[in-house]
């Protein structure tokens, strides 16, 4: 059986937290306790765990991640593990492990989040996005509790959040568009309420304004974020007088329903429209022709994210508010760059 910090206290005649103490070479133990210890440690053959070293420092080493984890959570949001793993990963190497939490789907989430902070299970706390809730910027800033919010809360919040820089994502769209001579090109977006979906329309549109053109407002078109709407949206745009030549899609799932729709109209792509689509996954791999993708590196975010709030954890003062992990063109054959 291994030996613990219990039979270390036994054999040195003093109590766990003095050993925890001795440990972390707390001036305030007399050096016989410490001689005590040590040759207790000696006789016992006992190897200090994470646990034992920090207990006097009153850290876990633990680091919570709140995010919903519900029944097909991994269709709703594909690219959540993808962020674990970072997470997980840059974590594991600092010797800290990662504890999942669910968002309640009832009840006062200020009171659940508050109780997991009371606990003293964690040293800090990862929270996606999709976990938003009114109070919780001002919860997080009376406790004081390290946290990293993984996307941008809204102007003006004192959270710390880290986030992709979508809108600079849809100028990096209008700019192939315009490379490859695609200058009539539409927008085949989320809810108007999808935060997302309108820092990349804004960034497409601002992207095309500053090479002197301005998308039509037939042009924009809103989805309840299924397949079927957005091939219903396309058909509409290309019913219009004058039809655009490309298609931007907000997502993989938007893509395929552009995709039924120029194939219901028999238009060859991408000779006579083309498409891109943000994100690789979950189902450009399965989308043919090959999309072109304006693809984040979602894994990356999750490992600045845990080096973000490991800064926190050594430096409390610290206010991190900042953009990371740049997007990528992954040229696919949706779409042929001018030659």
């Amino acid at each position: 059986m291994a030996v613990t910090i219990r039979d270390v206290a036994k054999e040195a005649g003093v109590s766990t937290s003095t050993v925890s103490k001795v440990l972390n070479n707390w001036s305030s133990i007399s050096p016989a306790t410490c001689d005590r210890v040590h040759e207790a440690i000696r006789k016992l053959h006992y190897t200090p765990n994470a646990r034992a070293v920090s207990f006097a420092k009153g850290a876990s080493r633990n680091i919570l991640f709140l995010s919903s984890l519900k029944k097909e959570e991994a269709y709703r949001n594909p690219h959540m593990f993808d962020i674990l793993c970072g997470v997980r990963h840059t974590l594991a190497k600092q010797g800290y492990t990662l504890m999942l939490a669910d968002f309640p789907e009832a009840g006062d989430p200020q009171a659940y989040l508050g109780g997991l902070i009371g606990k003293g299970i964690a040293d800090g706390i990862l929270i996606h996005g999709s976990c938003t809730f009114p109070q919780l910027a001002r919860l997080l800033a009376e406790s004081r509790f390290p946290h990293i919010h993984i996307g941008h809360p809204g102007p003006g919040s004192r959270m710390c959040w880290i986030d992709t820089n979508n809108g600079l994502a849809g100028q990096f769209a209008a700019q192939h568009m315009l490379e490859c001579g695609y200058e009539k090109v539409a927008f085949i977006g989320e809810r108007r309420t999808d935060h997302i979906s309108t820092q990349r329309l804004n960034g497409f549109l601002g992207g095309m304004y500053d090479y002197g053109y301005r998308i039509p407002d037939e042009y924009i078109r809103y989805t309840d974020s299924s397949r079927e709407d957005a091939c219903r949206q396309t058909l509409g745009v290309l019913s219009l007088p004058v039809p655009p030549r490309a298609f931007i899609c907000e997502n993989n799932t938007l893509a395929l329903g552009v995709v039924k729709a120029l194939r219901e109209r028999r238009l060859r792509i991408p000779e006579e429209a083309a498409f891109l689509t943000f994100d690789s996954y979950p189902y450009s791999s399965i989308i043919d022709p090959a999309p072109t993708v304006i693809d984040i590196d979602v894994y990356d975010l999750g490992v600045q994210a845990a080096e973000m709030l490991l800064r926190k954890l050594d430096n409390p003062s610290l206010l991190v508010q900042t953009y990371t992990t740049l997007p990528v063109l992954r040229q696919g054959q949706s779409t042929v760059p001018a030659v």
